[in-house]
């Protein structure tokens, strides 16, 4: 079987070479040179399955040093890619990505989007029972825990920590030992989680007052000393506490409870346009993990006010990237 890259013919093996590799395959090159290539097809594109396919790649070639290794996927992640390139292979994906650099040969072909992915999978680390044990390890770098203990922080049977911790080691975001995990790189994670993150998830409540923005503050935390509700401030309320940097006219909280009550109690009147007090009925209990007091007021943690920042539109991203700068990289640095 043959196919063409340009100027570059494909012949490919009909069966797999019998070192251990899954195809086989010789490039005819302009000029008349010719590149015997070895092709490792991993059913995962992922970091960890790739590194594992280069693994065995370089193993193969101790023994044929001509050859040339690519590794076959799906779809090859951004952070794969670079795998292969450090290791000296190529690699294609069936998105129609790759690069192939072998002698006089140059192919390489990114940012095609991976076409197979199914939502479930996509956003299965998101979920809400999911992502509370995201947030217990990223409050927690690089703290060890053992399955059970990440469970009962997180209020998670361990089979979904069992899930959440396999996801995390196909992306080689932790370090797994004999019975404990820690997470590596809490920053991807977030980064990745923001990307997936909408606040508008949460049920949205809006309001209008005639008080400012920190008397209404106060009259929540008030609120919240109470037995009937429970509130934290997040967005711009909670940055504005945490790392000012943008000045805030409208009230974000999480309220748990009788909406209508709290709106009585602090003489909000519901609108649908011009409020200035916005409250979120909580998608999860998680977005309350974390939950600190800071001047007297209730506000959630740094990891979900930045999640509720990085998507909101008005210099938003602005206040995220300043939680991540002077809260959350020194918080992960320091532990």
């Amino acid at each position: 079987m043959a196919s063409c890259f340009g100027d570059t013919e494909v012949a490919w093996a009909e069966a797999p070479d019998p070192g251990g590799v899954d195809l086989c395959a010789t490039l005819s090159l302009p000029g008349g040179a010719a590149r015997k290539v070895v092709v490792q097809v991993k059913t995962s594109g992922q970091p960890r399955s790739v590194r594992e396919g280069c693994f065995q790649l370089q193993n193969h070639l101790e023994s044929q040093a001509d050859a040339y290794g690519v590794v076959l996927a799906p779809y090859i992640t951004p952070a794969s890619a670079e795998i292969c390139r450090h290791a000296g292979f190529g690699y294609v994906d069936l998105a129609g990505n790759c690069r192939l650099s072998a002698g006089a040969m140059y192919i390489e072909r990114r940012g095609r989007p991976n076409p197979f992915i199914r939502k479930a999978q996509l956003y299965n680390l998101y979920k809400p029972v999911a992502s509370r044990v995201l947030r217990v390890l990223l409050h927690n770098p690089p703290r060890p825990w053992s399955l059970k203990e990440l469970a009962k922080e997180a209020s998670v049977s361990l089979g979904h920590a069992h899930n959440v911790k396999q996801a995390l080691l196909d992306r080689e975001w932790i370090a797994a030992q004999t019975k404990t995990i820690s997470l590596t790189k809490p920053e991807a994670v977030l980064a990745e989680w923001a990307g997936r993150y909408n606040f508008r998830g949460n049920e949205v409540f809006e309001y209008y007052c005639s008080e400012e923005a920190p008397a209404i503050e106060q009259a929540l935390a008030q609120i919240a000393d109470g037995p009937e509700f429970k509130i934290a401030m997040t967005g711009f309320s909670a940055a504005a506490r945490m790392a000012p940097v943008v000045k805030h006219q409208r009230v974000t909280a999480y309220a748990s409870g009788n909406m209508q009550e709290i709106a009585r109690k602090l003489n909000l009147k519901k609108v649908t346009s011009g409020a200035n007090v916005m409250l979120l009925k909580p998608y999860d209990d998680g977005v309350f993990y974390g939950l600190q007091r800071v001047s007297g007021l209730p506000i959630v943690s740094p990891v979900q006010a930045y999640l509720d920042l990085k998507g909101y539109r008005g210099r938003g991203e602005e206040a995220a990237d300043e939680l991540l700068e002077k809260v959350l990289r020194p918080l992960w640095q320091k532990q």
